[in-house]
């Protein structure tokens, strides 16, 4: 059996978009068209579009149509830490390691910094008081020219006292984690909570997704530990979740050979 309209058209349509008849980015025609063109009702239309959407293969932006989704190769971010190089944990300068390793070009714009007063959640995150002021740094980040990520981190106000350049607006080159070293601020911990979620209004706009939702946001929230135990960092990093993928490796894992065999 060819089975209900809605589906033969969605199966019409998806075999024109896996042939490239129908390339990433382009417009589908309108919904009046697809009607013509399949003598078909307007919810018949819809529920293939539906099926489309539900596939990933399309997504709709309010007041300007239905679009064929991009082809996404994911970026993998290693979120643990190569205990015999000591390094990882989805650090700036290993972030930007593993995309250069993927032949893909990393852009920062950032940072935007402020010294704000501390929420009820950065509060606690930091085991401070609420209200207490805290140093914002705000980075965007882009890959190939696409947006893919946004950072925020909080640290205590206090550490500027030592680490001046936090309140810079200027780029850390080295990374925040090597620079507070200097100053005897070693981070020697972090702990790492992820979760999905639907995008907010300006994530929605900085990610460019469609309105129905059908794509999520990934979010990381890192609390990092001194060699005191003390809270010095709260970063909230948050992507689009069918751009990235998150590596954790447990044990004495050959890196180098997972990721030949994942390329």
């Amino acid at each position: 059996m060819a089975g209900p309209l809605y589906r033969q058209i969605a199966d019409d349509l998806r075999r024109r978009i896996e042939s490239g008849e129908l390339g990433q980015r382009t417009q589908l025609p309108t919904e009046d068209q697809l009607m013509e063109s399949y003598r078909a009702s307007r919810n018949t239309v819809r529920n293939a579009l539906k099926e489309l959407t539900t596939r990933g293969l399309v997504y709709t932006l309010h007041g300007k149509g239905t679009f064929v989704s991009e082809l996404v190769r994911p970026i993998r971010t290693t979120l643990t830490i190569d205990p015999k190089a000591g390094k990882g944990g989805g650090e700036v300068l290993i972030y930007t390691a593993e995309i250069a390793a993927s032949g893909r070009l990393l852009s920062v714009v950032g940072p935007v910094v402020e010294v704000s007063r501390a929420s009820p959640v950065v509060a606690y995150s930091l085991r401070i008081s609420e209200g207490t002021d805290v140093i914002i740094r705000h980075e965007k980040r882009y890959v190939d020219g696409l947006p893919w990520s946004m950072q925020t981190s909080f640290y205590p106000r206090s550490l500027s006292d030592r680490a001046g350049r936090l309140l810079d607006t200027g780029n850390i080159e080295e990374g925040t984690v090597a620079y507070l070293a200097e100053f005897g601020i070693k981070q020697v911990g972090y702990h790492d909570e992820i979760g999905w979620r639907s995008p907010n209004e300006g994530e929605t706009a900085y990610f460019d997704l469609p309105a129905d939702g059908h794509i999520q946001i990934a979010e990381i929230r890192r609390i990092t530990f001194d060699q005191s135990k003390n809270r010095v960092r709260f970063t909230v990093t948050v992507y689009r979740a069918d751009r990235n993928r998150f590596v954790i490796n447990v044990g004495d894992v050959p890196v180098a050979d997972m990721y030949e065999e994942m390329a």
